[in-house]
């Protein structure tokens, strides 16, 4: 690890006051810090002023509002989301995800919108500052190209969050704060399959708050593959949610992790509108061989990483059909 180069650390108290903070040039922010600070004692990234969010009031806030829907402030940690009775009762397929973040600690400091703004990773990328300039460095920091698609004129490094790819099948919404002033847009819509780029999020904008709305007749879970049990990133990982109507799937999303430089949502209108039957999962399986652009940026084989996301789109489909 290097030591931290000579950067400012403010500590805003209001919305308004983080907004004028992060207008300024090379202004980055900090919550929990368990990417952004473990990444700036590697080198990667040297912003010249980190915004402490921790001091406005409410921002960790979590809460039902009265159309139904979960808010969820931006700063609210993985531990609270995780264990809020609320959430497990309401939207167990976020509580759930949220729960297997990394390890208890890691959980007790992070923070929703940082877990979803986490940086991309890859094998070329996530070294010592010794490594990667011996290897030229690559295309997502300081070089000119990507040493896992060696002619390709984009990274790709992969998303590995969890709790993304749940609030995309539960078609949730982030707010927004920025220069520009407010705005909102879905989940699915923050993000870019570019690995350096990652966001969609304009120069000095930064999450205020999560919305999903109301499960009503819908019916959601996340799974996840990894090498160990606890604080591992997924290898790959899928959300699923669905609303049946007799023997008819009514409704049906699925979002993907672990794999491609963004989480992204499977197609699924080959398999709506049917009965969720053996020819109906097959379908389903080749929509998301076709979603799923796994190379190798990670340590687990390619083809392993394809088959697990693959079987673990089939059983939670099983799983939720049934209890549905």
């Amino acid at each position: 690890m290097n030591a931290l180069h000579d950067l400012r650390t403010l500590r805003p108290a209001s919305i308004d006051e983080a907004v004028r903070a992060l207008a300024e040039e090379g202004a980055q922010p900090l919550a929990g810090g368990t990417d952004l600070l473990p990444n700036l004692r590697r080198g990667l990234g040297t912003p010249r002023v980190l915004v402490d969010l921790t001091a406005i009031a409410a921002l960790d806030a979590i809460s039902v509002q009265a159309d139904g829907s979960l808010r969820v402030g931006a700063a609210a940690t993985l531990a609270a989301l995780a264990g809020q009775a609320a959430v497990r009762t309401g939207w167990p397929a976020v509580a759930t995800a949220a729960g297997l973040v990394a390890g208890p600690t890691h959980r007790e400091a992070a923070t929703l919108g940082g877990n979803l703004c986490q940086d991309t990773r890859c094998v070329f990328y996530n070294q010592s500052e010794w490594w990667r300039a011996g290897n030229g460095y690559c295309l997502k920091l300081r070089g000119d190209k990507c040493h896992v698609v060696v002619k390709s004129d984009r990274c790709y490094a992969t998303y590995h969050g969890d709790v993304a790819p749940a609030l995309i099948a539960l078609d949730a919404s982030v707010e927004i704060a920025g220069p520009a002033g407010t705005r909102t847009l879905p989940v699915a819509a923050l993000f870019v399959e570019d690995g350096a780029r990652r966001l969609t999020l304009a120069p000095g904008e930064w999450l205020t708050a999560i919305v999903v709305p109301a499960m009503n007749d819908w019916r959601a879970d996340y799974a996840k593959a990894r090498v160990r049990d606890a604080v591992d990133f997924p290898l790959a990982g899928v959300a699923v949610a669905l609303r049946r109507e007799g023997d008819r799937l009514a409704g049906l999303r699925v979002a993907i992790t672990g794999t491609n430089s963004a989480p992204l949502v499977v197609p699924t209108e080959g398999v709506t509108g049917r009965a969720w039957d053996t020819e109906a999962a097959a379908t389903l399986a080749k929509a998301v061989q076709a979603t799923a652009n796994v190379l190798s940026t990670t340590v687990a084989p390619v083809k392993y990483r394809r088959r697990m996301l693959q079987a673990l789109v089939r059983r939670l489909t099983d799983e939720l059909w049934t209890r549905a």
